[in-house]
């Protein structure tokens, strides 16, 4: 496996499981050192960065609540101080569909808390550093075709959410800074596939019927390394998988 990220540090969002964790893996196997993020499970996300370390990669853990900005403030801070600067921001983490979260949660997690997240660490990215925000064609699409009515409030927050960064591309670019979206169909394995499942019976298979093949996660956590690799193309996407079913 290429260095390609050797001497590069990367902060992951929602990186103690799932998508997350094994983005961050995949970029300590290629050379970064990663910021393992969590938000309330702390042995989760050592888990993680003991894995990278014994694999003889580089990580530290760190937590935050992207809806708590004084704990971004405080993030920004630690990464300051434990790397000196960022070299790739991956917007990973997401949600929507918790219980008892408030009927504006999905907006605050999915579109306000990633531009802060970015404003707040902006000061640590400079010329070459790169930005990916992960997403699905479900949201990425949503004006285009309807989704599952259990995932509308997340489409339409992280589609709000993707709008919100695309509009802060002219200052990036003029700070050296990439900006990418990487966007997937449904993923196998993951906690909104298997929530969608559950309110949702049989949604899953559905999905796989409709498209031929859904992404586990290993899969789309590589497509997300690769595109943190690769120059950003020039309309700043990359669509990950078929998309015949969106684009028809």
């Amino acid at each position: 496996m290429t260095n390609t990220f050797a001497g590069k540090h990367a902060f992951v969002s929602g990186s103690s499981r799932g998508i997350g964790a094994q983005v961050a893996a995949m970029l300590a196997a290629k050379g970064a050192t990663v910021a393992i993020n969590y938000r309330d499970k702390v042995v989760r996300a050592e888990k993680v960065a003991n894995g990278i370390i014994e694999a003889g990669g580089k990580a530290i853990v760190v937590g935050a609540d992207l809806t708590d900005y004084s704990s971004i403030d405080a993030l920004a801070a630690t990464l300051k101080d434990q790397f000196g600067n960022l070299d790739l921001l991956v917007l990973n983490a997401s949600g929507g569909m918790e219980a008892g979260k408030g009927e504006d949660y999905a907006m605050k997690l999915n579109r306000d808390a990633q531009v802060n997240l970015v404003n707040t660490l902006l000061p640590l990215l400079g010329e070459g550093s790169k930005i990916v925000f992960v997403t699905s064609h479900q949201a990425h699409f949503i004006r285009e075709v309807e989704t599952m009515p259990e995932y509308v409030p997340v489409a339409l927050s992280k589609r709000a959410g993707e709008d919100a960064l695309r509009d802060m591309i002219p200052a990036l670019t003029a700070k050296g800074i990439e900006f990418v979206v990487v966007s997937g169909d449904m993923i196998e394995g993951t906690v909104t596939a298997t929530l969608l499942d559950r309110l949702n019976p049989g949604a899953i298979d559905a999905r796989k019927e409709a498209v031929g093949k859904l992404y586990n996660v290993e899969e789309f956590a590589a497509e997300i390394v690769k595109a943190a690799e690769a120059p950003a193309p020039a309309n700043n996407t990359v669509l990950v998988g078929d998309t015949g079913y969106f684009t028809k």
